[in-house]
């Protein structure tokens, strides 16, 4: 009974945010006392923005995943001492970087926080490590229609008009443009463009 009440505070340390209905699915799969039927469901679309991603050379990763529910609890105690609202809920072990998953998006705070804890680790070569980002992606944006004189300042459009439009554009909040816009006529005698 006591090695089971280990295991459960073992559990509700690593993971904070874990249900009681969960933890007890969490023993199950661990004592070999389960049904075969779905527990935990994990369907990803895609990296989430609830993730820290911290690149580091391969010895290095190996070495800070040989304890990673030691550096989650050391992590939460890391942003707990912060008053951060998120939590490191578990460590993936990725090509050349780790990732740990949270419960909200991090800010540049806990991001800082985040690598001190993750520097001052004993098991890894601070040297090796670079600093902690959030998952991004590439898209495209492709807008059609567009005149390429201005009727208000009998101006043309340039890539630079552009950049500068889309930037004053709070619909564009925190995108940063990967390359400059392109701007491509739709016929050789038309005046409309495509951006």
């Amino acid at each position: 009974m006591l090695n089971i009440a280990k295991k459960t505070l073992k559990i509700k340390d690593v993971f904070l945010n874990l249900q009681n209905k969960k933890i007890k699915q969490v023993q199950r799969l661990i004592s070999g006392n389960h049904r075969p039927k779905p527990c935990i469901n994990m369907t990803t679309k895609g990296p989430s923005r609830k993730q820290v991603i911290i690149p580091m050379n391969t010895n290095n990763t190996r070495k800070y995943m040989k304890d990673a529910s030691t550096h989650v609890i050391n992590i939460n105690r890391a942003l707990k001492s912060i008053k951060s609202n998120i939590i490191a809920d578990f460590i993936r072990l990725d090509d050349k970087c780790i990732i740990i998953f949270t419960n909200n998006v991090a800010n540049p705070s806990d991001l800082q926080e985040i690598e001190r804890c993750v520097k001052n680790s004993l098991v890894v070569e601070e040297d090796q490590i670079e600093s902690p980002k959030l998952p991004q992606s590439k898209s495209y944006l492709k807008i059609v229609s567009i005149s390429y004189i201005s009727n208000q300042t009998n101006t043309k459009l340039f890539p630079d008009k552009v950049e500068k439009i889309l930037k004053n554009s709070y619909i564009f909040n925190d995108i940063v443009l990967a390359s400059k816009p392109q701007i491509i006529k739709i016929l050789p005698k038309s005046d409309i463009f495509i951006v």
